[in-house]
């Protein structure tokens, strides 16, 4: 499973941006509200103490945001006595039209990470980490202006009866299309660049892992076209996955929700967790939001280890409070990025550098595919 695109088109932007003109909005005037004395700690809020309170939760969709609420929107709410209403998708040119308007009615929004920190001071505001307990997600994940919502990875999948004696071992082997024959399955999304095209080929072709950034395109566009003819490209999630149920492609770059779905169809494919590359959504809150302070118990409440715990079961999505302890079974548990034998291979991701370049990365990416 994986959340859907996150690119918008013009004409929704257009859009928003009439409606936002037509709504007007005010100063928000934030609900004064008591969340009692002492530090905080995620997955909890006092009793009642949002009562008369309505807040707005922004997703996804579908499976992943039936178990965002069956988790921790709906507990919250019941524990703190706010009414939590749900909507979605999250929509970028929306969140700018409420800004923009001072008119915001989404109060905490499930977003891309790259996108949350290319507006954190913009279109969202600093989270309040004495209300946010932080102390439970893995260093380095939680920034001013979000923290994450769960955790997947992009992975190298390969067919496990055609390469299960020799397997890939790296991004390496990926574009090794001589030793490892036949086609690979990767991303190929027009005008939706994100983390995992470039820095693999950047890998295949000799660049360390810890050296990636700032991203030589240029480089990692003639790896690509050295194996292009044998790349066949998915737009979705569910292309992705297609892909591997199939057997129309002998490996893919996939996100890992997807290749657990594929295997849990009968797939014969498995995913070598070396080199993987760390994915999350983020959990913010939009600037000039009507309770802010409502929205910061809410996260920190979702981000409980027995929220996180049910939100696995629900999602597959990997936890991100250290002390979660999700029930699955052995294949369920065998796609979790937080396994300590999977955590230490990740590829390290500089998304700041993303959120500073994405722009440009999208054109570049965009004219590639086309080219």
């Amino acid at each position: 499973m994986s959340p859907t695109s996150r690119s918008v088109s013009l004409a929704a932007v257009a859009a928003s941006l009439l409606l936002a003109t037509a709504c007007g909005g005010g100063t928000p005037t934030p609900a004064q509200v008591d969340l009692g004395s002492g530090p905080a700690t995620a997955g909890t809020v006092k009793k009642d103490a949002l009562k008369g309170v309505n807040l707005t939760f922004v997703s996804y969709g579908g499976v992943y945001q039936k178990g965002q609420q069956d988790a921790a929107v709906d507990p919250f709410a019941k524990e703190s006595g706010a009414q939590v209403l749900q909507d979605g998708p999250t929509d970028y040119a929306k969140i700018k039209a409420q800004v923009d308007s001072s008119n915001v009615t989404w109060d905490v929004v499930d977003t891309d990470a790259v996108w949350a920190e290319a507006q954190c001071g913009k279109l969202l505001q600093p989270l309040d980490y004495s209300i946010i307990d932080k102390s439970k997600i893995p260093d380095g994940l939680a920034t001013e202006c979000s923290v994450p919502a769960m955790q997947y990875g992009m992975v190298l999948a390969y067919n496990a009866k055609k390469f299960g004696a020799n397997p890939p071992q790296d991004w390496k082997d990926f574009f090794d299309t001589a030793k490892f024959p036949g086609k690979r399955g990767y991303p190929g999304l027009p005008g939706d660049a994100a983390p995992g095209p470039w820095e693999a080929a950047l890998i295949a072709d000799g660049v360390a892992p810890d050296q990636l950034f700032p991203l030589d395109t240029d480089r990692a566009n003639k790896k690509l076209d050295s194996v292009r003819s044998s790349l066949v490209f998915w737009k979705t999630g569910a292309e992705s996955q297609q892909l591997l149920e199939s057997g129309e492609v002998d490996m893919a770059m996939v996100w890992s929700g997807r290749a657990y779905a594929a295997v849990k169809n009968g797939a014969s494919f498995q995913v070598q967790w070396n080199q993987w590359m760390p994915i999350m959504d983020t959990l913010g809150v939009p600037k000039n939001a009507k309770n802010p302070k409502a929205a910061m118990a809410l996260i920190n409440y979702y981000l409980g280890a027995q929220q996180q715990a049910k939100l696995t079961e629900l999602t597959s999505y990997s936890p991100i409070n250290t002390d979660a302890k999700p029930g699955l079974d052995e294949l369920g548990t065998s796609f979790l990025t937080t396994q300590p034998e999977v955590a230490p291979k990740a590829v390290p991701i500089d998304s700041k550098w993303w959120a500073d370049n994405q722009p440009a990365m999208i054109e570049k990416w965009s004219a590639w595919l086309g080219g």
